[in-house]
């Protein structure tokens, strides 16, 4: 059992409805992390936050600014700031996050990780808010995790955080998520499921 204390905080990672069944780029079954993650956020962690995409109209990141057809290197138009596909789906229980990420702003530069932008030197302010709270250790859930999730995960660690991903609040949008669980325990990131997590 791993006892969630007051220097933990859950970090819910773009549980928009852009990523949802019926959104711009749905992540299979990724509707399925909601109960999870409603569960965890009961706990007693001492912070909670969200992160958003939070994408300009012809973001880089678009297939369509390129003239393309989507591809995992060019994703189909999403989370555009300001339409429901971007914002936090209303089933998120919300009531006890306390910070809210906005990533990917910059309409030249992506953003999969909470912390940082893709040039791996713009960060977003997440590390020292949660350090400043003294936050020592955090969980990550929500979509997808061979992206975003894989991304936030990284970070945190390399930032000081014991990094823990809840393996049954995440959906991959890949088939196999097997390859970014190897890629996550060779950074020491460990995984749980949400019924290993207690309150003290």
């Amino acid at each position: 059992m791993i006892h969630v204390t007051s220097h933990d905080a859950l970090l819910i990672i773009d549980l928009q409805n852009d990523f949802l069944p019926g959104g711009a780029l749905a992540v299979p079954q990724g509707d399925a992390v909601i109960p999870v993650i409603n569960h965890l956020t009961l706990l007693p962690f001492g912070q909670q936050a969200a992160s958003q995409d939070w994408h300009p109209h012809g973001h880089i990141s678009f297939a369509s600014t390129h003239g393309r057809k989507a591809t995992t290197d060019h994703w189909p138009d999403h989370c555009v700031a300001g339409t429901h596909g971007a914002a936090i789906t209303a089933a998120l229980h919300q009531s006890r996050i306390s910070m809210v990420i906005r990533k990917g702003r910059d309409p030249d530069i992506d953003s999969y990780s909470a912390f940082m932008d893709n040039d791996r030197a713009t960060r977003t302010g997440l590390d020292s808010w949660l350090a400043g709270l003294g936050i020592n250790r955090v969980f990550i859930a929500g979509l997808a995790l061979d992206y975003c999730v894989r991304f936030t995960a990284i970070d945190a660690k390399a930032l000081g955080f014991e990094t823990i991903v809840v393996e049954d609040a995440c959906r991959a949008v890949g088939s196999d998520p097997q390859a970014t669980w190897q890629d996550l325990a060779r950074h020491g990131i460990t995984r749980a499921h949400a019924s290993e997590l207690a309150g003290l």
